[in-house]
């Protein structure tokens, strides 16, 4: 997987959790990253899901949606 092959709009969630464990420097499994894709209605037919979707997912839950 090189940087020119990854299309962080269409991910799979092998792909992406490669990428969050480098980032985070921390083990992040295609499970893990699978069961946030599926709780938040993310995947494609194809499988894969947009990176900026996930995340901004994240934030969302991390942050409470907005409720006030």
């Amino acid at each position: 997987m090189t940087a020119e092959s990854l299309k962080i709009t269409a991910l799979t969630p092998d792909q992406a959790a490669k990428i969050l464990a480098s980032a985070y420097r921390r083990r992040v499994t295609p499970e893990q990253v699978r069961e946030v894709v599926e709780a938040a209605g993310l995947a494609r037919a194809d499988g894969t899901f947009s990176l900026i979707e996930y995340v901004a997912y994240l934030a969302e839950e991390v942050t409470g949606g907005g409720s006030d």
